[in-house]
């Protein structure tokens, strides 16, 4: 038997990197996974790739409506959503002195209102069906300390990481189990944008930046997204029932805590 079978899990951002990799992972587990993102032609193709274990949903994490919307249409198709990983984010980065108020906007409406009321559409559903849950936040390594240069998103998921132990806490009552993972610097796409912010405001050249950071890792190179959903499926079983409002670093050793 597999760790998650008979379940089923909702993936926000999961038409491309980390998020994909925890669908596939899931469903190599033996779970049902909706797909959702705002880019829904890319999560269809995905979906359809994936096979019948898989199912894109449009999600628009900043629209309250959308994220409802998204909630009842993966409970149509699924029957219900055992799992939850909040994985839709974005990177932004300005000196202090730079940084403006509507940067600050977008990066707390997607990284923290759209976690949290995503958190709460699919809580709101697990306690009325009862039999608890599993919900993962995306936390990162930047929430644990700041940086100078990134001073937005660090809050936003140290914010990630406070609303991991207070949700957690909350929710363990109807036997939801809610934590998080803090990843570090992990290989993709979106590196070439990290890479181009640091380019900018550092001076370096396009690359150094991702080369430096993958040299500091102290296992020898940037995390790739197959690295963190060993913890995603193990969250999400039943091995995890007794760990509440917990976030675990899996970042090649970069922080310690």
């Amino acid at each position: 038997m597999k760790r998650l079978d008979g379940k089923a899990a909702l993936i926000t951002g999961s038409a491309r990197g980390i998020g994909l990799a925890f669908a596939k992972a899931y469903i190599r587990d033996g779970a049902r996974v909706a797909l959702a993102d705002i880019d829904i032609d890319r999560a269809r193709g995905e979906a359809e790739k994936l096979g019948a274990a898989a199912f894109a949903v449009e999600m628009d994490i900043t629209q309250q409506a959308s994220i409802e919307a998204a909630v009842d249409a993966t409970v149509a198709h699924f029957g219900q959503i055992d799992i939850l990983i909040n994985n839709a984010a974005i990177f932004t980065a300005a000196p202090i002195v730079e940084i403006t108020r509507d940067d600050f906007q977008r990066c707390f409406d997607i990284n923290v209102a759209g976690s949290l009321f995503t958190l709460q559409a699919v809580a709101r559903h697990m306690v009325a069906r009862g039999g608890g849950g599993k919900i993962i936040n995306m936390a990162s390594q930047a929430g644990r300390r700041g940086e100078p240069l990134v001073a937005v998103y660090c809050a936003s998921k140290a914010a990630i990481i406070s609303l991991t132990q207070s949700a957690g806490q909350d929710l363990i009552r109807y036997g939801i189990n809610v934590n998080a993972i803090a990843p570090g610097v992990v290989d993709g796409e979106h590196w070439d944008g990290v890479d181009a912010f640091f380019a900018h405001y550092e001076g370096k050249a396009p690359g150094q930046k991702k080369r430096e950071v993958g040299e500091s890792v102290p296992y020898g190179r940037m995390g790739r997204a197959e690295d963190l959903t060993g913890m995603a499926v193990f969250l999400a079983s039943s091995e995890a029932d007794y760990i509440v409002a917990q976030t675990y670093n899996v970042d090649g050793g970069q922080w310690m805590s």
